[in-house]
């Protein structure tokens, strides 16, 4: 089976009651495959989110079309319509209707190797080469694939989706549909050392790390067990791939953190915060509910109200770039002699 082909072709009733939608057109009308609506041809289903996609939805080819009230007006009469709120939260939630990932019958692979001490549920499955250490627990139909390290008296929920080659060291306790994608490491020390006269002396790292449900971890990100008191991450987090987080870091419920964040130990991010690409976020600080900062930002400071926080430059020219640069080094000076000259006009 190919990701543009499902088992079963969804009828437009079938969309339609699973979304809560109005139905306008033919209630047999069948899609057997989700696509952008740019790209969407007869037998499909697409979707229409906004203005910006008018042009595309006059001339949309597609069969069953999701799309808000507001578009209505623009939508092709030979189309069976779902009418629902919000668009792309329906392609979201009907998305799972056309995932092609391939079932696993409860087993466990002869290959793994499974502490006597450890519980497993019957209707799990258990990959290739998973190794299951004393007193873990994995839930019901939990999937932990092949190569999978499952620490000691780790606890895994009630149907989590642990890919391969995920490492989970010991005292890692999750909720129910949690998500781990490959590569991903939690559990690991924190970076903690004491410098002395004769050196760094390792803070040894005896905290774990909680994480709620519904949460998803992405490929190759790492989230630090913590030092004295455990990392949390709250439910409905959802993380991106290569993310860095350090020891003892609270990340409060709904918070989305896309690729390449890196946030220091101990700073607790409020609950439902954005944030983008490449943001860096120092130690210690307290981040409220409902910020966003935007792509590349430096955040060194506690932030205490909701909104939007960016820092840095936008991207320009070099040369353009580089005159600013030596501008902002003496933007202190500036600053000091406009100061005394409005003290001399005052």
């Amino acid at each position: 089976m190919t990701r543009e082909q499902v088992s079963h072709p969804l009828s437009a009733s079938q969309l339609a009651a699973e979304l809560g939608g109005h139905l306008q057109g033919k209630p047999e009308a069948l899609g057997k495959r989700i696509m952008p609506i740019d790209r969407a041809v007869a037998g499909d289903l697409t979707f229409a989110v906004g203005e910006k996609q008018k042009p595309q939805l006059m001339t949309s080819q597609a069969d069953i079309i999701l799309l808000p009230p507001s578009l209505l007006s623009c939508a092709p009469q030979t189309a069976t319509l779902i009418v629902v709120e919000d668009a792309y939260a329906a392609y979201a939630q009907v998305s799972r209707l056309y995932e092609t990932r391939l079932e696993s019958e409860p087993s466990i692979h002869s290959s793994a190797v499974i502490d006597p001490s450890a519980s497993v549920a019957p209707d799990a499955y258990i990959g290739p080469n998973v190794v299951i250490e004393a007193d873990a627990i994995i839930g019901k139909n939990t999937y932990v694939g092949a190569n999978t390290y499952v620490g000691a008296r780790v606890m895994i929920g009630k149907a989590c989706l642990i890919h391969p080659n995920v490492t989970l060291y010991h005292d890692v306790r999750m909720g129910d549909r949690v998500i781990i994608h490959s590569s991903v490491v939690i559990g690991g020390d924190g970076f903690g050392f004491a410098h002395t006269a004769s050196g760094w002396v390792k803070i040894h790292q005896i905290g774990g790390v909680q994480i709620g449900d519904d949460v998803e971890v992405g490929a190759g990100t790492t989230i630090d067990r913590g030092a004295l008191q455990d990392t949390i991450i709250e439910s409905g987090v959802k993380l991106d791939n290569q993310i860095q987080i350090a020891h003892n870091v609270h990340i409060k419920e709904g918070c989305a953190l896309a690729a390449c964040v890196g946030i220091a130990g101990s700073t607790t991010i409020g609950s439902g915060c954005t944030v983008a690409g490449g943001v860096g976020i120092g130690g210690h600080l307290e981040i409220a509910d409902g910020v966003h900062f935007s792509g590349n930002t430096t955040v060194t400071k506690s932030i205490r109200e909701p909104g939007s926080y960016s820092s840095g430059t936008v991207v320009e020219p070099s040369g353009q770039w580089r005159k600013n640069a030596a501008r902002f080094r003496s933007l202190d000076e500036l600053f000091r002699r406009v100061r005394t000259l409005e003290k001399k006009l005052s």
